[in-house]
């Protein structure tokens, strides 16, 4: 049954991902989220008690390096999230981590989920603290799991063959699209929907030697960009300890191909409950996936997450806006525009 769902309903936006969608690439922020987080940590706390604070002068030469002020840690999670976050500006969320890097980044996981300071993060009482918008900052498995689309694909495996065969499909769909370029990944949480934001960027002329007789290292600056929106609904479930996700839409927004964009921006979308219902019709042991989403750390700055299989998602806070971005400003030109642009303010100088 797995088999049925990965071919209907993983390959077609796996083809669309890696020949239509992309996304307007940002650089990733995890670096000035971190940057930002201590900064946090620096503001003066009105609860730190500093008047017991004794200053021992330290000279050398004309410098003077006496402490102006003594500051306890805010609490016992602050190191840690600040060492997640260090491991995750280094290695692109994760994924260039080395084995002995990830155990490292598993046993800060683990020791702050045991600080979560809302055991029932999802509860009628705590739900309003993850709505907002969160980019994906950590994941211990790969990037685009973190959708809701492949956590329904993954759902659909009924045995631990089905699962690993699942893991190997995963892998090859990121081999494929290794030579793209992943930007900015979020979840934006609202009351009763979740929607996953997934930016992309791939180079749409290969090699100028293919076209013409000169020899050239690499490729043309002219880019495809786009962002994969799956959304789906979500129920509190296990006492407001998790999401149960119910998979509804996939769609790209903000492609930069011209002709394609206006066709995309018509409302063509996958509709993966109208498939699943059709697959439900005509074969018996199939129902629509539900797959479940655990919260198991939140605070106003950190959610963890993890799915079925315990794969970490570990994402950063950076809005309380709850409605999916907008792309009607990306222009459907490949980039030539802001090509020429940057070519005549850096050659050229030619201005009206």
């Amino acid at each position: 049954m797995m088999r049925i769902f990965i071919l209907a309903s993983i390959l077609a936006p796996s083809i669309a991902f890696t020949t239509h969608s992309h996304a307007r690439l940002n650089k990733i922020s995890v670096s000035s989220l971190l940057k930002s987080y201590i900064d946090s940590l620096e503001t003066s706390d009105p609860s730190v008690d500093t008047s017991s604070a004794e200053e021992v002068p330290v000279k050398s030469g004309n410098i003077d390096f006496t402490p102006k002020e003594v500051r306890t840690p805010v609490d016992s999670t602050t190191p840690l999230k600040t060492n997640l976050l260090l491991l995750s500006a280094g290695s692109d969320r994760g994924q260039n981590l080395p084995t002995s890097q990830k155990l490292k980044a598993l046993e800060l996981i683990n020791e702050l989920e045991e600080l979560n300071p809302n055991p029932n993060p999802l509860s009628e009482s705590s739900s309003s603290s993850s709505l907002g918008t969160w980019e994906l900052v950590y994941s211990s498995t790969q990037l685009f799991r973190s959708s809701p689309f492949f956590m329904a694909g993954r759902a659909v495996c009924s045995t631990e063959d089905e699962a690993r065969q699942y893991d190997w499909f995963c892998d090859m769909h990121r081999g494929a699209l290794a030579i793209s370029t992943i930007g900015k990944v979020r979840q934006i949480i609202s009351a009763t929907r979740m929607t996953s934001e997934f930016e992309v960027k791939v180079g749409s002329v290969p090699f100028l030697s293919d076209f013409t007789p000169f020899a050239y290292s690499g490729g043309w600056p002219v880019t495809i960009e786009g962002t994969i929106v799956s959304s789906a609904d979500i129920t509190p479930c296990l006492d407001g300890t998790a999401w149960e996700i119910f998979m509804d839409t996939v769609e790209i927004k903000g492609s930069n191909i011209p002709g394609l964009r206006q066709i995309l921006d018509a409302g063509v979308k996958l509709g993966s409950r109208d498939l699943g219902s059709f697959l439900e019709t005509n074969v018996d042991s199939y129902t629509n996936p539900k797959p479940i989403f655990r919260t198991t750390y939140l605070d106003d700055q950190i959610r963890i997450s993890r799915d079925q299989d315990n794969k970490v998602f570990v994402y950063g806070k950076i809005s309380d806006e709850t409605d999916a971005s907008d792309y009607s400003g990306i222009m459907a030109d490949l980039g030539v525009a802001k090509l020429l642009e940057g070519f005549n303010d850096a050659v050229i100088k030619y201005y009206i």
